[in-house]
Parts: C-alpha cells; sequence; structure tokens
C-alpha cells in the first residue's frame, strides 16, 4: 500500500535559530516541531483553481502540483500524490495509538503530515498535508 522510502539526510540544514528567523510561529511549529494545525484553518484546503507547485515553505522544493489535489473533506489540504517520487519521505509515526505514516520534505526535512491509504484512484492515497507547510506558485 504504502511505498518505503529510504529517509535520506535532508540537504537544507539551518540551525533552530535560522528556522525561527526564517519562518512564521505557525510554518515553524507545523515544519520544524512536526505540528499539527487546526482543521479548517488553511487557505489550501481546497483545490486551487489555478494551476500551479506547492513548494516547501522551509526550503521551496517542488512538493505538489495543483492537479494531484483534491477535496478531501477532511479540513487539511489533500494530494494524491507528491510531484515527484523523491519529493518527500515517509516513515511510521506512533505519536498516536495506532501508526500513521509521517510525510517529510526530502530537502529539509520539515514536517508536512501524515500519508493514508483512502485516496483516489490511481494511486489510492491521500497526502493530508498541513497548510502551513506549503507555499503555492501559479503555473
Amino acid at each position: 500500500m504504502f511505498k518505503r522510502r529510504a529517509r535520506p539526510e535532508p540537504q537544507v540544514v539551518r540551525t533552530d535559530a535560522e528556522w525561527r528567523a526564517s519562518l512564521g510561529p505557525e510554518a515553524y511549529r507545523v515544519l520544524r516541531r512536526a505540528g499539527t494545525e487546526a482543521p479548517g484553518t488553511s487557505d489550501f484546503e481546497h483545490p486551487s483553481e489555478s494551476d500551479g507547485v506547492y513548494r516547501c515553505a522551509g526550503c521551496a522544493a517542488e512538493l505538489f502540483r495543483s492537479e494531484d489535489q483534491f477535496d478531501s473533506g477532511s479540513g487539511w489540504p489533500s494530494f494524491s500524490d507528491t510531484a515527484a517520487p523523491d519529493a518527500a519521505v515517509t516513515r511510521t509515526d506512533f505519536k498516536l495509538l495506532f501508526p500513521r505514516r509521517e510525510a517529510t520534505c526530502a530537502s529539509c526535512g520539515g514536517h508536512l503530515g501524515h500519508v493514508f491509504g483512502d485516496g483516489p484512484a490511481p494511486t489510492g492515497q491521500r497526502w493530508c498535508i498541513n497548510g502551513a507547510a506549503p507555499t503555492f506558485d501559479e503555473d
């Protein structure tokens, strides 16, 4: 169901002080402290009407394409796939009572959200992403 991806060393490395200075408080909490924003609070919750790319708010790496976004009804931005196979990496997260697949940016290691197996065809995946984790660039 989920592809096991090796967890590479981040290419973008900064000190905690540098991350705090470069990110807003919510983006820092989500990306660097694995926080979760409240559902329904993101500007990206619903699919964009414009074509474009969602980039990591921490390092500007391309993460998702607007064509892969869908409205899951979960309250968080949802995507059926990443922009490239190596854009994000996953690992098992045991922070709740059941295991989940945590998604992080492959370039900087920033926490993005989680991946679930209840998404649309053809991938069957739902990349449930915190809206504070990406920025959006229109094509």
